[in-house]
């Protein structure tokens, strides 16, 4: 298998995993009539700034569909990233200077923006 392929077959995987576990995620919901009402509520406490993928994980555990639809969009938003990786493993087997250099950078962006920017605007 070649490396276009490689994240090609990447990126794909990454969407279905993605799509599944928040299709996971509303069937679970669906199964208590009044988690969707808490959660659609203007007066709803549920805020995502404050919920850590630790406890997103630990609510894999107890079956919370908020906490699978939460992973799958953790996953949604790694997949590009992991894309970029690829790419950047790529130009560095390839000796590509000018694209490794661009590549880090989108990737230090990318970075900047899922983990530093969200800490300084909580």
């Amino acid at each position: 298998m070649d490396f276009d392929n490689v994240m090609s077959y990447t990126l794909r995987v990454g969407v279905i995993i993605s799509i599944a576990l928040i299709i996971l995620g509303f069937i679970l919901l669906a199964q208590d009539p009044t988690a969707l009402q808490r959660l659609a509520s203007r007066h709803s406490t549920f805020n995502t700034s404050r919920v850590s993928p630790i406890q997103v994980l630990q609510g894999l555990n107890r079956f919370d569909g908020v906490d699978y639809i939460l992973f799958g969009l953790i996953i949604l938003i790694a997949t590009p990233v992991i894309r970029v990786i690829l790419g950047l493993a790529g130009f560095i087997a390839e000796r590509n200077k000018l694209y490794i250099v661009i590549t880090f950078i989108v990737l230090l962006d990318l970075l900047i923006a899922i983990f530093i920017i969200p800490l300084v605007y909580k």
